[in-house]
């Protein structure tokens, strides 16, 4: 597995999604207070652009009749068909025994670390000699 930097952290602001392209696959990077999350921009169903899609909330229902609004933000629902993933892992609620969408792991990384990197330059000797730069490859 390789690491791409997608995104400043300001670039994206609560609530809101990112489309990236990474290795040639379209993934949705969503901001969820101050938590990122990252999904495949595909839905598993019947293949739309599941990060066009609206962030809702879950619905828990202890009974007929009864029903409360939970994890506000934290459903991701498909523009094509309605079905809902669950932002952290993928799930499907529409069928949670056979669908899923393919979630990517994210980290937020100060820009100092990033920038030092694990990355080296090829480096040449160079010296001087009368005037004359002289490099040996």
């Amino acid at each position: 597995m390789s690491r791409h930097v997608v995104a400043r952290v300001d670039e994206i602001t609560p609530g809101a999604c990112k489309i990236v392209t990474v290795k040639g696959r379209e993934i949705g990077i969503f901001r969820v207070n101050d938590e990122f999350f990252a999904l495949v921009n595909r839905c598993p169903h019947q293949g739309a652009q599941l990060c066009k899609g609206a962030l809702v909330s879950g619905v828990d229902s202890p009974g007929p009749g009864e029903y409360s609004l939970t994890r506000p933000g934290e459903m991701l629902r498909c523009p094509w068909h309605c079905w809902e993933f669950d932002i952290r892992t993928g799930q499907s609620w529409c069928d949670p025994d056979s669908v899923r969408a393919r979630t990517y792991a994210v980290e937020v990384e100060p820009g100092a670390t990033l920038a030092k990197g694990p990355y080296k330059a090829e480096t040449l000797p160079v010296s001087v000699d009368q005037d004359y730069v002289v490099i040996t490859v």
